[in-house]
């Protein structure tokens, strides 16, 4: 499978273009592409331009009910040090968009935390996407051994 990308305008060449930092990562980084530095202030997000579109190319098993999405998640350092995150982690890519790429950005750090041009603010994951097929029912079965249990009924420990 390969992915096509297309940089804009917003996107300075000089940056490199994008790349898995070494063979065997899951991810590659998307980079702020603005003109000037921005603050994103303790609890804010901000959406920003990642300067690029792509496109899905195969050869691939594709079909109805199987696609790729890329999901953007944060990087591991940003959020470990400063508390920067992707707000709808993980942002979905769908299969068949075709806009610029945006990173939906939030601070959830104490400090402010400053976005220049060029800063590699996220990472990209091509993922395999099965859709199911949907279907309406009168009830579901809940005899299974978890049941209609959650949001902590497994304990904490």
């Amino acid at each position: 499978m390969k992915l096509c990308i297309e940089y804009l305008n917003n996107y300075d060449k000089n940056w490199g273009e994008l790349a898995y930092k070494h063979t065997d990562d899951s991810g590659f980084d998307l980079r702020a592409a603005i003109t000037e530095p921005i603050i994103l202030h303790p609890g804010e997000y901000r959406l920003i331009d990642n300067g690029i579109k792509i496109e899905f190319q195969g050869p691939f098993p594709l079909s109805d009910d199987f696609i790729y999405e890329i999901q953007v998640r944060p990087r591991s350092g940003l959020a470990a040090k400063y508390g920067i995150c992707v707000t709808n982690t993980p942002g979905t890519v769908d299969f068949g968009y075709r806009g610029e790429l945006k990173t939906n950005l939030v601070n959830l750090g104490k400090e402010d935390f400053i976005i220049n041009p060029g800063d590699r603010i996220a990472q990209a994951v091509v993922c395999p996407v099965l859709k199911a097929v949907l279907a309406t029912v009168e009830t579901v079965n809940t005899e299974t051994t978890r049941g209609a249990g959650g949001f902590g009924s497994t304990g904490q420990k």
